[in-house]
């Protein structure tokens, strides 16, 4: 008999559990508790309880061939960076390809998840759910949790005395939909990641003035990167990364900010992180030092004090009118619907063994999926870690498959050294909670499973796509070559990435023309690189 999963949430990562239980013979069940698929990707006017929020301007931050499912590209006429209705529209085919609406239940609310009275021995769960008003109860052999973690609100309004007296409007950044209400408004966008300055930018196209407050400040990279190509392209590969934690972590913070630096100096614009050790999440935006340089933006420090119709920054005296305040605070998370002998949330991070499974929990047949944030793509680091899943379960209950995991006792002291946030000296330093090597992190899954692609091996069977791996972008297709789930189309999208990247941007075809120097430099370049390879792998 299949084994059956519950599944909570039909967002990219319940997408994605969906078609791997699928892929391997179990029978998922999927409960999203709104009208349809898509989770954030999907916008509406109204902020709906429960369901991760958007701006109806939100475009993503990693390119379309970073960000796309293993073996289902985007479609190649798509931009490199895809706006949010587009996004959903992918999600959709992506369902559609592999017939995964059939097992999704909409409208249905997961209200409860305990242990079965056997749990020791059988590891199963009683899901409770409401739809329509009926309460309806079911037995599952594993629970795959994917509700994110972007739901709750962080609004710590005890930072900002004087808030309560303020006369004017103020809300969280998960509140906002559109930039009207900022028309011929002073405006203060509190906090300085993504959304904030999102938000910072687009108020200021249409308000009288616009304050950008940052306590820690952040480095800004545009999407744009090196000759023009998608940032996370450039940035993510196994070359680099590999480069990055042979290199002393002051090394590695140093080139990192000289490469950030290039584009303009964030000192003199007053956005520069204060602790350049600690690897904070870059902010992706295009328009912000364009909007610093012309006044329509003005970089401030915390803010002391809130009056009611001004607000006063530390460092400054002076009293800045203010009509309307977004704070863009971040989130916390929980799950409501499990108990926290369960899962417990302490500090920003939960106890989960490689970021999924509860350490503590004799039997591994509950699963978190995309609570993590790396430096890459949230749907291949979703998508893999689903994939991990379902061979561990498989390997429970058949005592067969491509993935084991170690006892409690095991798990637990693992969990621990992570949370003591040790870091080695080397690479990137990823001190804050929930952060992670994104390369590093999914090889370290893809080896569980007996995917991770043998470069060695490759190099000699197939050079041309050895070197396009090594030394390419890490797109998602790398995860597909080989082990549980091989996709036969993986290693030509591997070799056509870059074709897919240049489509959609050279729409008007301009002859080249190379100088005797260029080929001059391309062959020396390939000697260098021949060279590079040599050292590599010797």
């Amino acid at each position: 008999m299949a084994k059956r999963v519950a599944i909570v949430g039909a967002g990219v990562s319940g997408l994605a559990s969906i078609k791997c239980c699928l892929e391997e013979g179990l029978e998922p069940t999927c409960f999203e508790r709104s009208d349809d698929l898509g989770g954030l990707w999907r916008f509406t006017e109204h902020v709906e309880e429960g369901r991760a929020s958007l701006y109806k301007s939100v475009v993503s931050n990693s390119s379309k061939e970073m960000s796309c499912y293993s073996d289902f590209p985007f479609p190649e006429d798509y931009p490199n960076f895809v706006p949010n209705s587009l996004f959903l529209e992918y999600l959709k085919l992506y369902a559609k390809r592999f017939n995964l609406v059939k097992c999704i239940q909409f409208k249905t609310k997961v209200c409860s998840v305990t242990k079965c009275p056997d749990f020791a021995v059988s590891g199963k769960w009683e899901v409770v759910t409401l739809h329509e008003g009926k309460q309806s109860s079911a037995i599952f052999d594993a629970v795959m949790v994917c509700t994110g973690f972007l739901t709750n609100p962080h609004l710590p309004m005890d930072s900002f005395p004087g808030i309560k007296n303020f006369k004017g409007q103020y809300f969280h950044s998960r509140q906002y939909k559109h930039p009207d209400l900022f028309k011929d408004k002073r405006v203060l966008v509190v906090g300085m990641g993504n959304s904030g300055t999102d938000i910072a930018v687009e108020a200021s196209h249409l308000a009288k003035k616009v304050f950008l407050s940052t306590t820690g400040g952040a480095w800004v990279i545009s999407r744009v990167f090196d000759s023009g190509y998608p940032w996370d392209m450039m940035f993510m590969t196994r070359f680099q990364n590999m480069i990055r934690n042979f290199l002393p972590t002051p090394i590695v913070s140093w080139l990192i900010s000289k490469k950030m630096n290039s584009w303009f100096n964030h000192v003199n614009y007053g956005v520069a992180p204060e602790d350049r050790i600690q690897l904070r999440e870059p902010v992706l935006n295009d328009e912000l030092p364009g909007r610093i340089i012309t006044g329509k933006v003005l970089i401030k420090p915390s803010i002391k004090e809130v009056k009611e119709n001004s607000v006063i920054f530390n460092n400054t005296p002076k009293e800045e009118p203010i009509d309307i305040i977004i704070f863009a605070t971040g989130y916390t998370f929980a799950f409501p619907f499990l108990d926290e002998s369960i899962v417990k949330v302490e500090d920003g991070q939960a106890s989960l063994y490689k970021y999924i499974f509860p350490a503590h929990l004799p039997k591994p047949t509950l699963a978190v999926i995309g609570l993590i944030k790396p430096l890459g793509s949230m749907i291949p680091t979703g998508e893999t870690q689903a994939r991990w899943v379902v061979q561990v379960l498989k390997a429970q209950s058949r005592r067969t498959g491509a993935a084991t995991i170690p006892p409690p006792s095991v798990r637990m002291a693992e969990v621990n050294e992570r949370k003591k946030n040790k870091h080695s000296g080397f690479g990137l330093c990823y001190c804050k909670a929930l952060q992670s090597d994104y390369v590093t992190y999914i090889d370290d899954l893809l080896t569980s499973i007996n995917a991770k692609p043998d470069l060695w091996a490759m190099l000699f069977n197939d050079p041309r796509l050895a070197l396009s791996i090594f030394f390419g972008p890490c797109t998602p297709y790398h995860f597909r070559l080989t082990g549980p789930g091989k996709w036969e189309g993986a290693r030509n999208a591997i070799l056509t990435q870059w074709d897919r990247t240049l489509k959609v941007t050279k729409t008007r075809i301009v002859p080249a023309s190379p100088s005797s120097f260029e080929t001059l430099f391309k062959f020396f370049s390939f000697l260098a690189l021949l060279v590079a390879i040599f050292l590599v792998f010797l």
